[in-house]
Order: C-alpha cells, then structure tokens, then sequence
C-alpha cells in the first residue's frame, strides 16, 4: 500500500535515501526568498488551484499531473522534467496492524453544521484520605491544545464542551518565571508554595512548578522533522489547511543549516511531498507547503506509517528525530481506530522517532484522536486556533516544543498524615498513575522540552479542620506523627532523552513554603491558582465554591498580572469575563 501511495504522487521517495546521506556542506545552494508561481515552477511545485467553490472543494493534489490526465482535461502535457539522481532503495514499510475498511465517498467532502467534535471523558479526581491513601503519583503534562480550544469557543460566544477543558492544560498554558536550574546534569528545580484555598475557607492550595533546564540554542541538536500533513476535505475551511500552512512557514523560519525537513500529505492515499530539505533551503519547504490543497478521505493511519518511515530513513543519532501531525484528528481510511493507533504510535517511539500533533478546524476536530497520539508518541499536543498561537507555539516555545530535556517524567507527592487529612489533585485526570508506576521504567510517561515549565496543584485539608466525609466508626486508627515539621515529600523521576534508566530529584515540603494568605503567596500562585478556578467552574466541577464567582476570579487574575510582555495574561482576564457572560447564559 505505501509503495503504491507513493506513485501516486508522483514524486521519487526512491531517491530520499540517497539525499538524506548527502553532507550538509556538498548540498546546493541555500535557497529562500518570497513564494511566487515562477520560482516554485523552478524548483517543481504548482501553486495549489483557487477553489472555484467554497463549499465543494476540488482536490490538486501536490504533483505533476500525469500527461494521461492533461490530456483527459484538455491541456498540453509539459516539458519532459531533468531526471533524476540515481535513487537508493528505501526499505518497505511493514506494519502488524490491521487497517479499518475504508471510508470513501463518490463525492467530494462537503463540510457541514453538524457538532461531531469528540473529547476524552474524564472525571474530575475525588478527595483522597491521606489516612487511606497517603501517596499520588502522575505523569506530567505539558501539552496546551486544551486552552486553545478552550478560547476559540468562549471567542465564538459558546461554552466549551465539559471534557474539552482540562485543567492542567490551561494552567500550563503560560509562563510562571520560576527560578531556574543551573546545570543540565540536574535538569529540574522546583519551586513550592501553600497558601490559603480563595474557594474554601479550610483548605489550602499546594503549588508545585518544575522549571526545566533551557539548552543554548547553539548547543541545540539537529533537527530530523517529517511534516505530515492532513490534505482530505475536512481540511478545507480557512481555519484548517491554510491556517496550518501558516503555521509550518512560522516552523520553517526557525530552522538551521544543519536541520532537514521531509514533507507528507495524505488525502485517500498517503505520498511524500519534499525530500529531506536542508535548513538553509526554505523557499522549497515553502513552495511544497503551498502546493498542497484539500480534497478527498483521510487516511491517517497510513500517512503515519508513510512519516515514521521517512523519519526512520534519515534517522540520525544524536538528532532530534520527529513527526510533526497537523490534522483536525478526522481519520476515516486505513488505521484510524485510537486505541489500534496509540498501540502503533507507542511502538514506534521505540525507535527514537517523537510524534508532536497540532490540531486545527471545528465541528469534527477529534481531540480524543489527537490525545491518544500525542501522549504515546512522547510529544506535544497543542491546538492552534490562530496565527498568533501558531506564534507562540513553534517561534516564541520553539526550543520547547521541539528539544526534549527529559522523558517519561513522573511526579510523586507523598502527604504526611500528621500534617494533612486530604488532598484533591486538581486535573491531570488523565495521567494519573498507580503509586507502583513511579519507580517502574518501563512505564511511559510525558516529555519536557528545552526550558519548558510545569506546574501542578492540589487542594489539602489541613489535620483538625473539617473534613470532606465523615470519619470511619470502625478500624481508623489516628496516625503516629511523622516528620512533624514536614508537610509532605516530593519526588520527580526522569530519564535523560533517550535513557532507559531514570534519575530521582526529591525535596521535602515544610513551613518555609507556606504562606499566611494568598496575597501574600508569590504572583505566579495566585495566577497559577486563578487559571485553575477559571478551569473548574467552566467545568462546573463541584469543588470551587458559589460564593468564588467570576468576578472574584478576574480579580485574581487582575491582580497576579505582572509585567505580562506578551499580553498573554491580559487576554486571559478578558476570557474570564467571557466564561462569566457565556456561563450566565
């Protein structure tokens, strides 16, 4: 199937072997410059067709068409094209899993009104008795779609659908300048705060950031990508295709000499678009980026298997080797079951090859798709709703979305029960772990980019205020003090990128990080805490008081602003104010 995908398109992936070896410094010359039809011709790329109807789009696919079909459509075959370099043969692609019948129209795709978006069902995590359960244990999580998506419905004047929000990736959607470490050898240091709970008068709030170790630019590795690109017809709209096109030039300005670029798009079928393209030759990413056009089925699982191959071709030890997925998740061709695909995903980064996803469209975009991929694929998942996002995610957090410092990072807080009764993790209720998991490498967990940041929250209950439930009649025994001074252990385990074995950072959590008030707590709690009541009540979770209303939360917000250079806070005050109008509605 990929053999016979690859004609399809009409371009020699024979020959990207051969291409893929040749040394930066026996390449052509660098190439960039402004995208016109002529200098795109030159290097091989027509310029994508101007749609004739916006609601039924017709399908030009990135190639040469065959002089068969010009001449079916009335027009003059052209030139014979140079040949080209003797091609090296590139290994089939074998793949264990069986593909799904496809689903294929006689028509175009035709977008529509009807709300098919899909999101992973989470409840929000209980209180737990320190007494009865004293540990807790998670995987990180550094992915940001949720916020994203998150604004793009309160920007529209809708409520977000209750699974669509994710707490810890709102919260972990902004900077919070903690101190950072000093060294790569010890490549986190964490910064912990309590304070008093704005929503319950009993509790207090237990923040905890990690702040990742920011490599030098200079220092950074080479970079291996492969674009794979959803061309079927869901990706039409303004806010899919183009927009994503947008969003890879934003990647491509950011790219070195000594990077490559491979290019995939699929649409019915999957095919490469570019052969491994060095960094210094961005004109001809750009060209292949605008020769692509939406049209057809989506055959997902098949451009994957097209990606991770192409990576694998040009694997290079020591390079940062991966996929880079922009897609509204709407798979329906070849492998497109989540679970089949987060088994095939899950093997595959065995090989070294990371898989980030960026998602983008409305009314079908798959978020449970685009979950099950990233989380198994040791990356990223962001959603990107605007040019200014693309921005943010692959220019200003370029380092950070693409250089992993760390794998399968877990964190483990061990609360003393002399000290705390309860305590509520707040999100993160799709990567909880099992206490065993922590000390087990050979569970998977989330990766941390260069000078990447994550943060954390829990609600505790102090021993001798009120409690959550009523205290056991028989068999609770009152726990011997322990540590008294402690108010719990913190742990974080890693591997180094690529590692199979993990490393321990560990610190406890006492009196010097408690704070009599919350506006005593440093700025980056009060915001920290203020993104996770804004995320819990648009969740309408049960645990954020009545009395904590919106405007209590923008004037949180408000007030933990700080210098805000990118105005990202500020925005964010504006969509509390948005989430209290569309929430009354």
């Amino acid at each position: 199937m990929i053999r016979r995908s690859l004609r399809f398109t009409g371009v020699s992936i024979l020959s990207l072997a051969m291409v893929g070896a040749t040394p930066v410094s026996a390449l052509p010359a660098p190439g960039d410059g402004v995208v016109t039809p002529q200098a795109c011709a030159a290097l091989g790329f027509a310029a994508a067709q101007p749609r004739e109807d916006a609601r039924v789009p017709k399908y030009a696919p990135s190639r040469a068409l065959t002089q068969f079909e010009m001449r079916a459509q009335g027009a003059p075959p052209p030139p014979a094209p140079p040949p080209p370099p003797p091609p090296l043969p590139i290994p089939p692609v074998q793949s264990n899993y069986a593909a799904a019948p496809a689903i294929i129209s006689a028509s175009p795709h035709v977008p529509t009104t009807m709300d098919t978006e899909r999101y992973p069902g989470a409840a929000a995590n209980p209180v737990k008795r320190v007494a009865e359960e004293p540990v807790s244990t998670f995987s990180i999580d550094v992915d940001t779609a949720a916020y994203a998506n998150t604004r793009r419905f309160l920007n529209d004047g809708s409520a977000p659908p209750r699974d669509a929000i994710r707490v810890e990736e709102l919260v972990n959607y902004f900077d919070y300048g903690y101190a950072r470490p000093a060294s790569a050898e010890t490549p986190f240091r964490a910064t912990v705060a309590v304070a008093p709970s704005p929503w319950s008068k009993e509790r207090q709030i237990l923040h905890i950031g990690l702040q990742g170790y920011e490599t030098p630019r200079t220092d950074a590795p080479p970079l291996n990508l492969v674009f794979l690109v959803d061309t079927s017809g869901s990706m039409w709209d303004p806010d899919r295709l183009p927009l994503a096109q947008k969003a890879l030039n934003v990647l491509i300005d950011q790219l070195r000499p000594q990077d490559r670029v491979s290019m995939v798009a699929y649409a019915g079928s999957a095919g490469a678009v570019l052969s491994p393209t060095d960094g210094r030759s961005k004109l001809k990413m750009r060209c292949a980026l605008g020769a692509l056009q939406a049209g057809g089925s989506t055959a997902g699982g098949q451009g994957l298997e097209l990606a991770y191959a192409l990576a694998k071709q040009n694997f290079a030890k020591g390079s940062v080797n991966r996929v880079i997925l922009v897609t509204d998740g709407d798979f329906n061709v070849g492998i497109s079951d989540p679970t089949r695909l987060k088994d095939f995903v899950a093997d595959q980064r065995k090989s070294g090859v990371y898989l980030s996803v960026y998602g983008f469209g409305r009314g079908n975009y798959n978020d449970t798709m685009m979950q099950a991929l990233a989380q198994n694929g040791n990356g990223v998942a962001a959603y990107v709703d605007t040019l200014n996002e693309a921005r943010k995610l692959l220019r200003d957090d370029f380092q950070a979305s693409l250089f992993p410092i760390a794998d399968d990072v877990k964190i483990q807080v061990e609360f003393n029960p002399a000290r705390v009764a309860e305590y509520r993790l707040i999100g993160y209720e799709t990567r909880l772990l099992n206490r065993e998991d922590f000390n087990n490498d050979q569970v998977d967990a989330g990766e941390v980019g260069s000078g990447a940041s994550v943060t954390a929250l829990y609600e505790i209950t102090p021993v001798g205020a009120r409690p959550s439930s009523d205290p056991l009649r028989y068999g609770e025994q009152t726990p011997a003090p322990v540590a008294s001074g402690e108010l719990a252990f913190l742990k974080v385990r890693y591997k180094p990128p690529g590692g199979t074995v993990s490393k321990l950072i560990e610190r406890p959590i006492g009196k010097a990080d408690s704070y009599a008030s919350l506006s005593a707590a440093p700025e980056s709690t009060r915001f920290a805490v203020a993104v996770a009541a804004y995320g819990q009540k648009l969740r309408g979770d049960p645990w954020v008081a009545d009395g904590f209303d919106w405007p209590a939360v923008t004037a949180l917000a408000r007030g933990a602003r700080g210098e805000d250079p990118d105005g990202l806070r500020a925005e964010f005050v504006q969509l509390t104010k948005a989430a209290r109008d569309v929430k009354a509605r």
